[in-house]
């Protein structure tokens, strides 16, 4: 009953509109990512306009959660971890906050962000949807990416570091004295080594053989009496961004790095990373991990949050499922389902696309090219402009995800009144169309809107006609239609063959081509059992990972996947 009456009030607090959209939503059954949040922009001192989310940290609090985002003018209410409202707070502290960390504690919730350069204060309210914050006065100083834990017995502590030189450090507090730290000691616990940990070296495919990788966003998980500190490697930018795991039986250790590492990790498909996040236990106990993911084309620092299922083996190691991470996926509020990949495979896929007009070089095909950092722009943001996909045969489709782009979007901080407006139509012939998605009158801002149909649509075209959007042009990175196909599945993949190298960080997959296949998934792991880790490829048939681990055992399996489905695997293949 406590519960019913909070949601009763924490909806009540909500506009008119919110609710209402709440309720559409809540229809839906699956979610994709990059999650569809009304990103934040960039403030006007950074003099380029770019939307971002990153560095999420995700409590629960009295059964419903609340996410925290670098630089977002406040943060987002749900009360499902799938439909998610924002939340302007009544007062607020930090319009420019970095890397903000909550915990839930004694009914109220507890918020710092980092501050390198200066004094920081802990904000608490018992009310957090309406957001009524209040400050103890400041009791730490120069902290970055900083993460506050409570422990059951009522010890807090303060783990922080965002360095290429410094190590993840931690202080205990004192929760009775304004949190002030107990003593000067600060406690190392465990830093970069990347001329072991392949994953945690520099750059795009951990190419950089020069610069140091960056350790950060430590943030503490506890299950049963194991602690699970999670950091960040090697660089927000990159393709690689992961999270790795170290497991203590104290919260100062001493920490033994998870073998399995990274245990979130998205090098690839349409976007890419998988970094700098926070697990939280959600419906029915499954844990789920919420993480930055890089669109890194107007700036590094462009970037959206994406949510994968997590889960512990028998061993106790922590794993997050990226594969497959951003197709349709059932929400966390399934029951039976939550987590699960739903077989709706990627039907737009380097289909013929055509458009009203086109600005520059930015033409219509790369909204089927499953790359976020390519995208097509109109000559204008106005009601005449569309985009039209041939499937080239009729399928099933499900879903439908439009990833506006921020070409030119001249837009600053956390303005009101964004929204878009447009509509997709299905047709067999191209002469008679359904509306698929009706978003004609919609007030909503979407800037990676996913639409779940209420049925599945026979169809071969799919047509997108503008209504309106905020940005001076329209703009749209990807434009993915999912569904099954009406065609065969691939077989299963032949000759596969691993080489690790002499740098025993790096090995070459490589296998025999399918005509029929899209793409491959590489999966790899500790054990036949324990293949956590994926990368998918789209019309290639060779792979170079560079991130593994000097003297670690792996195993490696691959499958085909096409718009009809995914192959068997291949037996899994060790390579000591």
């Amino acid at each position: 009953m406590k519960g019913m009456i909070i949601t009763a009030l924490a909806v009540t607090a909500l506009s008119a509109a919110s609710r209402s959209v709440s309720a559409q939503a809540l229809l839906q059954r699956t979610y994709c990512n990059p999650l569809n949040l009304d990103y934040a922009y960039a403030t006007r001192f950074d003099s380029l306009s770019y939307r971002s989310g990153a560095d999420p940290t995700v409590v629960e609090f009295r059964g419903e959660y609340y996410m925290f985002v670098t630089r977002s003018m406040g943060y987002w209410y749900s009360p499902d971890l799938h439909n998610w409202t924002f939340v302007r707070p009544e007062k607020w502290y930090f319009e420019g906050s970095n890397a903000p960390t909550a915990h839930n504690y004694r009914d109220s919730v507890l918020y710092v962000t980092g501050n390198p350069s200066g004094a920081m204060a802990i904000l608490y309210t018992d009310n957090p949807i309406r957001g009524d914050w209040k400050a103890v006065p400041s009791v730490l100083t120069q902290l970055q990416d900083p993460d506050l834990f409570i422990d059951d017995d009522g010890q807090a502590y303060m783990f922080w570091g965002s360095s290429n030189r410094f190590p993840i450090r931690a202080k205990q507090l004192d929760r009775t004295n304004r949190f002030i730290p107990m003593s000067k000691e600060v406690h190392e616990l465990f830093n970069l080594d990347g001329e072991r940990y392949g994953w945690e070296r520099f750059g795009h495919n951990h190419s950089d053989t020069v610069l140091r990788g960056y350790i950060e966003g430590p943030s503490m998980l506890k299950r049963g009496n194991k602690y699970y500190l999670q950091y960040a490697a090697p660089g927000t930018q990159f393709d690689v961004y992961g999270d790795g795991v170290y497991i203590a039986d104290a919260p100062l250790g001493p920490y033994t790095y998870a073998p399995n590492n990274p245990f979130s990790y998205k090098p690839g498909g349409f976007i890419n990373g998988a970094g700098h996040g926070s697990t939280v236990k959600g419906p029915a106990g499954q844990h789920w991990h919420f993480s930055t993911m890089a669109v890194d084309v107007n700036i590094g620092w462009e970037r959206r949050i994406g949510m994968f299922p997590t889960y512990f083996d028998a061993d106790g190691l922590m794993h997050a499922n990226t594969a497959y991470g951003d197709y349709p996926h059932y929400a966390p509020h399934i029951p039976d389902k939550m987590g699960t990949f739903t077989g709706w495979m990627l039907l737009s896929y380097q289909k013929p696309v055509t458009a009203s007009s086109q600005r520059e070089s930015y033409g219509p095909a790369h909204v089927t090219d499953e790359q976020v950092k390519t995208f097509w722009v109109a000559e204008d943001n106005g009601d005449a402009q569309w985009l039209q996909i041939d499937l080239q045969r009729a399928a099933a489709v499900h879903a439908i995800q439009v990833n506006f782009n921020d070409y030119q979007s001249d837009l600053y901080g956390k303005p009101e009144g964004l929204y878009h407006r447009y509509a997709i139509e299905g047709s067999v012939d191209g002469k008679d169309w359904q509306v698929l998605v009706d978003r004609q009158t919609s007030f909503r801002d979407v800037p990676n809107d996913y639409v779940e149909l209420g049925r599945p649509a026979q169809v071969r075209y799919i047509r997108y006609r503008n209504i309106h959007v905020p940005t001076p042009f329209l703009s749209i990175s990807g434009l993915r239609v999912f569904g099954i196909g009406s065609g065969k599945k691939p077989t299963t993949v032949k000759n596969l063959a691993v080489a690790r190298g002499t740098d025993r960080r790096d090995a070459k997959i490589s296998w025999s081509p399918q005509e029929s296949a899209q793409g491959y998934t590489v999966r790899w792991g500790i054990a036949p059992d324990k293949l956590y880790n994926s990368w998918m490829v789209y019309g290639q048939d060779v792979l170079e990972i560079k991130g593994l681990t000097v003297d670690q055992p792996y195993y490696f399996t691959v499958e085909a996947f096409n718009e009809n489905g995914i192959s068997e695997r291949t037996a899994a293949k060790a390579a000591e």
